[in-house]
C-alpha cells in the first residue's frame, strides 16, 4: 500500500513494504531514486536488525547457525499500517514465521514518518518484546537523483553542516569491516565533491562526522538536507564503477561483519543490546528544498 503525505510545499509516498518513502516531489522536481536495473533496484531501504553484510551470510546464535541477507529482513517486510493522516504514517513489524526462521528473537520495529513543511522526520523504535536480550542495530540507505535538475554529475556536492575531520573506515574489497581506519580530507573542512570514481570499490564510509550533511550544486536551488544526530556513521554510495546517476546518503549505527569473522550475534559489535521490554529510538530528517 502506497500513502501519500502532502502539504503545500511537499508530495511525500511511502509504501509499506520496507516502509520506506518511494518519492518526495516539489513541484515536478522528483527528488528521491525511481529504480532502474542497470543500477540499483532500491529507493530508501530501512536496514534492520544488521547493516551491512554478515561473514558467509550467516551467523550464530546459543549454539545454533542462521543465515540473513545484505542489510537484514526489514526491506523486504510488509509494515502493518498503524496509523495514517495527511501529515503522518506509523508502521509496524513485528516478529513472525519468516523473521523467526533468520532471527530467533521477539522484538516489534515501529517506523514513523511526519511531513511539516518540506522536511520529513522520522523515528524508527525496535521494542524488545520477549525475554532475552536483543541485539539488532539501524540504518537508513535514501538514494537521491543527482543531479536533481540542472548540471552533471560532478556538479553536485556533499556540504557538512560544520567543520569536521572524518575518519575513513577501510572496508576489504568485498565489503566487510578490518578494524582500520583512516583519514578523509574534506575540502574547506566540510565538502565532498561528488565525482564517479569515488565508487570504483564501493562505498565511503566515515565516522566522528558532523551531525547532518546537505546535497547540493552551486548550479542548483534545489538540496537535500540529511540530519542524522546520534547515528555514529556515514555511508556514501552509489552503484560502483558506473555512471550512476544517483547518491546514497546513509546514515548508520551499526557495521558490516569483520572480514573473515563468522559473529556470534550476542557479541556482534555496534549493536544496541536491548532488554525485555525496554526499547531503543532512532531519529533522522531529510528536508527538500
Amino acid at each position: 500500500m502506497i500513502y501519500t503525505l502532502k502539504n503545500n510545499q511537499l508530495t511525500v509516498q511511502i509504501s509499506s513494504k520496507g516502509a520506506e518513502i518511494v518519492s518526495a516531489k516539489r513541484g515536478a522536481c522528483e527528488y528521491v531514486w525511481q529504480t532502474d536495473p542497470e543500477y540499483w533496484m532500491g529507493q530508501t531501504p530501512l536496514l534492520f536488525p544488521i547493516c551491512g553484510r554478515l561473514f558467509g551470510g550467516k551467523y550464530t546464535y546459543e549454539g545454533k547457525e542462521y543465515e540473513m541477507n545484505l542489510h537484514g529482513f526489514a526491506r523486504a517486510s510488509e509494515f502493518e499500517t498503524v496509523s495514517v493522516s495527511d501529515s503522518s504514517v506509523v508502521f509496524s513489524l513485528k516478529a513472525n514465521e519468516t523473521t523467526l526462521a533468520q532471527y530467533p528473537f521477539d522484538f516489534e520495529l515501529v517506523v514513523s514518518y511526519t511531513l511539516d513543511g518540506s522536511k520529513v522526520s522520522s523515528t524508527a523504535i525496535v521494542k524488545n518484546t520477549g525475554d532475552k536480550i536483543l541485539p539488532a542495530t539501524f540504518g537508513a540507505h535514501p538514494g537521491f537523483n543527482v543531479p536533481l535538475d540542472n548540471g552533471s554529475f560532478e556538479d553536485w556536492y556533499l556540504e557538512f553542516s560544520e567543520d569536521c575531520t572524518p575518519d575513513e573506515l577501510v572496508f576489504s574489497d568485498t565489503c566487510f569491516n578490518t578494524g582500520k581506519k583512516k583519514a578523509y580530507e574534506l575540502k574547506d573542512g566540510r565538502i565532498l565533491p561528488l565525482r564517479h570514481e569515488l565508487f570504483n570499490i564501493d562505498a565511503i564510509f566515515m565516522d566522528r562526522i558532523a551531525p547532518a550533511v546537505t546535497l547540493k550544486s552551486d548550479k542548483s536551488e534545489r538540496s537535500v538536507t540529511m540530519s542524522y544526530e546520534g547515528m555514529p556513521y556515514l555511508g556514501i554510495w552509489h552503484k560502483p564503477r558506473t555512471q550512476a546517476p544517483y547518491v546514497c546518503i546513509e546514515p548508520w549505527c551499526g557495521l558490516p561483519s569483520f572480514d573473515g569473522q563468522i559473529d556470534d550475534m550476542s557479541k556482534k559489535s555496534d549493536m544496541f543490546h536491548i532488554l525485555p521490554n525496554k526499547e531503543k529510538a532512532i531519529s533522522y530528517s531529510i528536508e527538500f528544498n
